[in-house]
Order: structure tokens, then sequence, then C-alpha cells
């Protein structure tokens, strides 16, 4: 499965109109693939909506992509966004697929802008650390690895609260089994934003 991640911007008091029309989108009968989350930006850059949704296959999700791109009303939420980003992925290939289901409350998406010849030690480190830090990483909703535009990963994980997410962090260094061996030196930057579920999807 390939994965599309779509971040909208609109002024703060019409994000709620913004995912009405995400929703409606989405569910369109002309509309492919299979909807994973719609959050909303509480830390971070406020103002956005994040959309999740997957692809069985390649075409589908360049089909999706063509009918935003040449729609006057993209989402359904032309008249209130004021930018739109949709970027491709695909999973690394050791996870499991994306679990469904109430993941808890708060989510945080990090994204990574890797160096060059990056990618293969970050997954190398990623496929060596996630079972040893399991108790961490059964938060892990999804890590992806871009297929377009800067070489990147984006990882979203799950946590009831602030706290949880701090206290798990906090034993997962404290035991040395996190972060992935070899992967911060290929960060070039990176980027966290905090984000709740807005309306009702499969991770909600």
């Amino acid at each position: 499965m390939l994965y599309e991640l779509a971040t909208l911007s609109c002024p703060l008091l019409e994000v709620g109109r913004a995912a009405e029309g995400v929703y409606g989108w989405v569910n369109d009968a002309q509309a492919k693939g299979e909807l994973f989350g719609c959050w909303r930006t509480e830390i971070g850059t406020l103002g956005r909506l994040i959309v999740l949704r997957g692809f069985e296959a390649p075409e589908d999700m360049t089909a999706e992509r063509r009918r935003a791109l040449l729609s006057v009303n993209p989402f359904n939420a032309g008249s209130v966004v004021t930018a739109l980003e949709m970027d491709s992925y695909a999973p690394f290939p050791f996870l499991p697929p994306i679990r469904t289901g109430d993941r808890g409350g708060v989510y945080e998406f990090r994204t990574y802008r890797l160096k060059p010849g990056g990618l293969p030690p970050t997954l190398t480190g990623w496929e060596s650390a996630i079972t040893s830090a399991a108790a961490y990483t059964e938060h892990l909703v999804a890590n992806l690895y871009a297929l377009d535009g800067a070489p990147r990963i984006t990882h979203i994980w799950a946590f009831t609260s602030l706290e949880e997410r701090a206290e798990l962090r906090a034993q997962a260094y404290g035991a040395g089994v996190w972060p992935p061996k070899g992967g911060p030196e290929q960060i070039a930057d990176a980027t966290s934003t905090i984000a709740i579920p807005q309306g009702r999807s499969s991770l909600t």
C-alpha cells in the first residue's frame, strides 16, 4: 500500500469547515483510496489539517492527485484553504500494516529530512531497533519514506497524552534502545507537529 499525506492550510476559525469538505471529498462516489485519519494541528504551525489516505494501487493515488489538482474546489475546501500540499509515501517494508481503531487522542507527526543516501542506513537502524524498543514502538502508527520531493521520512505516533509521550521517550532513551542506531546521523533537519483528531476516521 502507498500513502498520501495531504496538508491543508486555512484560517484558524475555518478548520472545522475545511474538515467537512475533506470528509465529503474522500467519501465521494468517484474517490479512491482509504481514509486513515484527519487531524488538526495543536502544537506547531496552527490552522492546518493533516489527512492520511492509503492506496492499494499506485494508479489510484495518481488519479486522486490528478482529481485534486484539476479541481477548482480541491477537497471541497477551496473557498477556505490557502495552501495545499500532497506528498506521496511508501511504508517501511518491515513494519506491519497500519492498525486502525482508537489509538489515543494525541498524535505526533515527525518528519526528518535526510542527507542524500541516508534512507538505507535509516531503514537498517529502524529494523534493528523496532523490537528492542517494543514498549515504545507499539505507539508507532506508521513510518513512511517519501517518494517525491526531498529525501525524508515521516513517522506518526499515537499517545493518550503528552505526559505519556514524554515518559515513554525518557524510558526508551534511558534504556539505550532508542533512537535507532545510525539513524540520527542521517538527519539533515527535523520537525515535529502535535495534532488531534478532527472528526471520525479509522484511527480515531
